[in-house]
Formats: C-alpha cells, structure tokens, sequence
C-alpha cells in the first residue's frame, strides 16, 4: 500500500514541477489512473500534501472531486506566518487575533488595508451569527487561511 501512496505522491509532484507549483486535479480521474479508490487518493494527499508540510489543498465537491494542491512560498516571511499558522492552536479570542494582526502590520507582512479587513472579517460583530460555544474556533480557521493565502 506504501508503494501505491508513493508513486501517487511522485506523479503530483511532477505535475506540480510541470506547473509553477500548482495543480488541479480530478479524484476520481487520478484513483483510475492508479487503479485504487479514491480514497486512497484522499490519503495520500492529507497525509503527504499538508499545510505543515508547505501545501495547500482545497477540494471542491462535485463533478468528480476536484482538488486543488500549490506548494506554498517558502521564504522568511512564508516561513514565519506557516510557524505562526501551526502555533495558533484550535481557539482563538477576538483580542489575541488582534494582537496577532497588529504584529503583522508592524513587521510589514501586511499593510493597513489588510489589518483592517483581517480585523472585520475576526471581530466578534462579524461573527454574531456563529454561537458563542464555537466562535472562538471559527475566528481562529478564518485567521489561518487568510495568513495560508499570504503564503502562496
């Protein structure tokens, strides 16, 4: 099964050599191709094309199971937001996030603009629809996919 994962994982990395580092592929075209379920496609890449790992992975439903895999910037900045990325937990308050943007607008990894949109999109007044129990994990997945788009 480990062979199977590992030539899965070859070919999608020469596509993205192929491509500048950006991919769009079909599940269930790329599971023919190796003869497998899907499944095994969905292993490969959550266990091999993760965040932690410089990728980020979108899928999108429908028509197949299109996934989306780009290898992310790795430079002292990108290096710097994946560290913060990984280190910001499961939760996080309207007040740390704060905190968290004021820091990247004072080391110039964003500029006023994005704080303040950064800031509206985690405020508590943006959130009020999402129950109290949850909003503080809800603020934290917006807060980490707007530093992962900084990153590509």
């Amino acid at each position: 099964m480990s062979r199977l994962s590992d030539l899965i994982e070859s070919l999608i990395k020469e596509m993205m050599n192929d491509t500048d580092g950006a991919i769009e592929i079909q599940r269930n075209e790329l599971a023919s191709r190796f003869n497998c379920v899907p499944s095994q496609i969905n292993y490969v890449i959550s266990t091999r094309f993760s965040t932690d790992k410089g990728y980020y992975v979108e899928s999108r439903r429908g028509g197949g199971g299109y996934i989306s895999i780009r290898r992310l910037n790795t430079d002292s900045v990108g290096e710097y937001l994946m560290h913060i990325i990984t280190s910001i937990g499961d939760r996080l308050s309207q007040h740390t996030c704060e905190i968290f943007i004021q820091n990247f607008l004072d080391y110039e990894i964003i500029d006023e603009q994005g704080a303040g949109l950064m800031k509206a999109a985690t405020s508590d007044k943006a959130l009020s629809g999402v129950s109290p129990e949850i909003r503080d994990e809800v603020r934290m997945m917006i807060l980490k996919n707007m530093l992962l788009s900084l990153t590509v």
